[in-house]
């Protein structure tokens, strides 16, 4: 290809935070050179990934062995579970550590396969607006942040009142006083809740009875956790949230929410109405916001024009490899979508593009 605007690297990895960090780093140990070989593409103005955009009391909750990035360790002392400004700084340090070839803000619009190349197994052009990076090799490291999902209910048009997605939360105080219907059974939903109803009457809604763990989860349930996910992924199923595995775990801010009485579970209404919300049975609630912490889809729309879904909705995956094309990586994706999880999936998606790219 020619022109200022194209550039020809062995590997694109498309994010920047913990799957895409940890990607980088593999791909140096493979002697992948950065910028000449393989570059980062990341759409937000400055390192930490989502963790830059999380709400103040959100906590890393991976066991203390984990918390880290591969080839960096992270020296926390007692402190507790870190929040997001120190994961942001963390990443930040990582990346200069390495000397991660990260090029920001550079967001991955579309994806596409070179016109006249061999199908499945020519060069991939992944186009940002001012550059078309041309590549052999590509990992999909976006996350899900910044696709937050709310659920089609009848009605939502009408009300009246403030809507808003755990992904806009940032602190309970701007709510003091009002009436909240926090929508939600996962560890969001029941994380902004308990700290919601200190100051705010709130209501708690569920699809499901919220299911809560008797212990915080081993390491061995966590390993069953990304065995159940990866038996899903590698089948072309739909992802289930992480909730369904692990249930919900009591920290000191929940159990101190059940004292109050705060964790009184109603279910999934019908529709929302202009004042708030309301059941086919005739009840009704009055609100003033009504918060989704309804969850996140992995971003994943740049990859259409690559037809990577199945028939059975999801994406078949092999590994950390897309079962229809082996020159698409899926890190951070299914089972790989934590920090305890992404460190082998990263060395394995490196390894299998290095000797991919040095063989086309």
């Amino acid at each position: 290809m020619t022109g200022q605007a194209e550039r020809d690297v062995r590997v694109v990895v498309i994010g920047g935070g913990q799957a895409g960090l940890a990607t980088g780093y593999f791909l140096l140990r493979r002697g992948l050179r950065p910028w000449r070989d393989f570059v980062v593409l990341d759409r937000q103005d400055g390192p930490g990934g989502a963790w830059r955009n999380v709400w103040r009391s959100v906590r890393l909750i991976s066991p203390p062995a984990y918390t880290r990035l591969p080839g960096l360790p992270w020296d926390r002392g007692g402190a507790g579970p870190p929040g997001g400004p120190e994961v942001a700084g963390y990443f930040a340090r990582y990346e200069e550590h390495f000397g991660l070839p990260v090029l920001r803000p550079a967001a991955a619009r579309r994806v596409t396969a070179e016109a006249g190349g061999a199908e499945r197994t020519g060069p991939l052009l992944v186009h940002t607006g001012e550059r078309t990076w041309r590549t052999r090799g590509l990992v999909n490291a976006a996350g899900t942040w910044d696709r937050p999902f709310v659920p089609a209910v009848p009605g939502r048009e009408s009300f009246r009142g403030r809507m808003l997605h755990a992904a806009g939360y940032h602190a309970p105080e701007e709510f003091a006083g009002l009436r909240v219907v926090v929508v939600g059974g996962g560890h969001s939903g029941l994380q902004i809740l308990s700290e919601l109803s200190r100051v705010a009457d709130t209501v708690w809604v569920t699809r499901r009875p919220p299911e809560f763990r008797a212990a915080a989860p081993t390491e061995a349930d966590l390993v069953a956790v990304t065995d159940a996910v990866a038996e899903r992924a590698a089948r072309g199923l739909p992802l289930k949230s992480v909730v369904g595995y692990t249930g919900l775990s009591t920290t000191p801010d929940v159990a101190e929410a059940r004292e109050r009485g705060a964790l009184h579970a109603e279910p999934m209404f019908d529709r929302v109405t202009a004042e708030g919300v309301a059941w086919d049975g005739g009840r009704t609630e009055r609100a003033d916001v009504i918060l989704w912490a309804t969850g996140f889809r992995p971003v994943l729309g740049h990859l259409g024009p690559l037809r990577l879904r199945g028939p059975l909705g999801g994406i078949e995956m092999r590994g950390t490899r897309t079962a229809v094309d082996q020159r698409v990586h899926l890190v951070g994706y299914g089972p790989s979508a934590s920090m305890i999880s992404v460190h082998r999936a990263a060395a394995q998606a490196a390894r299998e593009l290095a000797a991919l790219s040095a063989a086309a």
